[in-house]
């Protein structure tokens, strides 16, 4: 039973963590996301509910490691979606060739206005590394990580 504790608690964690450090990093820091950078985060807005349901569920423990493992896979995607980022950061391959802004709505003016006044963030330069890895990079990374360790924790708990 304790994997799936582990697994519940990363399952939440991970993305709790991840979102708040691109909300940091947009916030505090500046650093205004690309569109593949949105991309990364939806996965990780979605494994947040369903960690959550996970916990809610923890008394059934196989609904409760089925919401888990789907969180996991969202933390997953996400990491995917980073690595092919980087990727395009790196220029080992063509991402978006184009970057893109969403109006948040009013009259046609206001969002006009919206759309020139939002900063252009392409998606194929780093705004930002740390010893030669991008933000991209690092959530391909951790992503990455925290999804596989899930997955093994999902399978010893069920072993057992």
């Amino acid at each position: 039973m304790k994997s799936l504790s582990l697994a519940r608690a990363l399952a939440l964690l991970t993305p709790l963590a991840l979102l708040g450090g691109a909300y940091a990093s947009q916030y505090l820091g500046g650093l205004h996301p690309c569109q593949m950078c949105w991309w990364q985060r939806y996965p990780h807005m979605a494994a947040i509910p369903l960690a959550l349901l996970a916990y809610l569920l923890r008394g059934r423990a196989c609904i409760s490691a089925l919401f888990t493992g789907l969180a996991g896979l969202a933390v997953g995607i996400s990491g995917l979606i980073g690595i092919f980022h980087a990727g395009v950061e790196y220029g080992w391959w063509e991402g978006l060739t184009t970057c893109s802004t969403m109006p948040t709505g009013g009259s046609g003016a206001d969002m006009l206005n919206q759309i020139m006044a939002s900063p252009l963030t392409r998606c194929d330069v780093a705004p930002w590394d740390l010893f030669g890895i991008s933000l991209a990079g690092y959530n391909g990374l951790l992503s990455g990580a925290a999804a596989l360790a899930i997955l093994v924790l999902l399978l010893k708990w069920r072993k057992a």
